[in-house]
């Protein structure tokens, strides 16, 4: 899979920072606040993540864009930040800022004076991301949800070729179903449904992923089946598996921000079937592009505050505050489910627990 690199997010950033600000922003910025004892420098080592940097220095990871002193040409560049760089914390102007070294750039930050070289790898290769990739690499381009209006009309699988009942690699699997001038597919099979917390409505289906087929003779008549062969396999194919068209690979901005509208939502279900997530697993959120959420988008994590009874009122119902333990960085949006990346969390994420805008 392709890496992912800053330039694209970098982009992003300097179409929002041309934008109007909006609501959101507004928000954003009331938000961004240093912490009391934030360093006066970090130098970047691999492994860091602009998250995990800003983490450093901010109350909140998710507000690095506001307050990173980026000029045009820095935005416009895939290689941003380094391993061997150090980031300096500008009290006077409430900025982080690249350092370019030995001196003084005039504003009293250290400068570092840079010789030209040859870079040999790809562009943009070992500059530090916005959060973990390799943690939703696999999330990006796998089906992940599938809502009840494209179970129904999804190709599936019939048998594999010469009788097989399930197949692999470099097998024949047979198909029926609407091809919709596409060739190459993603084979699935429908898992555990997804129901809301709040309404108890399936919003979609899991889908467990199992391998790629690609077309090698299409069907001539109405009740006749497509052929195809098995190119990538993770488990055995079999009839029932149904098929969608293999998407392009993704360009995503990883900016994170505040949603554009007021989001509450409840955690779904903790990707792999577990109970319980921790820092840089998976969760699925019962709000999607519908309800305002977009890639980048951060909610704050709180578990649901309880209702017990206040024994001196007469056993009154009383409902305790929802506490605030973490952040989850949504990553991929469906209509009405969203995915997110867990960040960060002093408490295990758990099934029920609400995600919302932060305050």
């Amino acid at each position: 899979m392709k890496k992912f690199s800053t330039a694209g997010l970098l982009f992003a950033l300097a179409c929002t920072t041309a934008s109007a600000a909006a609501p959101a922003d507004t928000r954003a910025a009331a938000n961004c606040q240093f912490l009391a004892n934030a360093p006066d420098q970090h130098q970047v080592v691999r492994g860091d993540t602009l998250w995990s940097i800003s983490g450093r220095f901010l109350q909140h990871p998710w507000c690095w864009p506001q307050v990173w002193g980026l000029n045009r040409d820095q935005i416009a560049n895939p290689h941003w930040i380094y391993p061997g760089q150090v980031v300096y914390f500008d009290r006077a102007s409430g900025r982080l800022r690249l350092g370019r070294g030995v001196g003084s750039s005039g504003d009293g930050l250290p400068t570092v004076r840079l010789s030209p070289q040859t870079r040999i790898e790809g562009m943009g290769r070992d500059a530090i991301p916005a959060i973990p990739a390799s943690a939703i690499e696999p999330f990006l381009t796998q089906p992940l949800l599938i809502e009840e209006s494209a179970l129904l009309s999804a190709p599936r699988v019939i048998q594999g070729g010469e009788g097989h009942v399930n197949v692999g690699k470099g097998d024949k699997v047979y198909v029926r179903g609407a091809l919709n001038g596409a060739t190459e597919f993603q084979v699935y099979q429908p898992s555990q449904p997804l129901r809301d917390p709040d309404t108890g409505a399936v919003l979609g289906y899991e889908a467990a992923y199992l391998g790629i087929v690609k077309l090698t003779r299409a069907a001539q008549a109405d009740n006749e089946a497509h052929s195809f062969v098995v190119t990538t396999s993770v488990r055995e194919i079999g009839p029932g598996a149904q098929l969608v068209p293999l998407p392009p690979t993704p360009i995503v901005n990883y900016v994170p921000h505040l949603p554009p509208v007021e989001v509450r939502g409840r955690v779904m279900s903790v990707y792999g079937g577990v109970a319980n997530a921790g820092q840089n697993e998976v969760v699925t959120i019962n709000r999607g592009r519908e309800q305002g959420l977009d890639t980048g988008s951060v909610l704050e994590l709180y578990h649901f505050g309880r209702t017990v009874p206040d024994r001196a009122a007469g056993n009154e119902p009383v409902k305790l505050p929802d506490e605030r333990y973490g952040a989850v960085f949504v990553f991929r949006t469906f209509n009405n489910v969203s995915y997110g990346l867990v960040m960060q969390v002093t408490d295990p994420v758990k099934v029920g627990d609400v995600a919302r805008s932060p305050e």
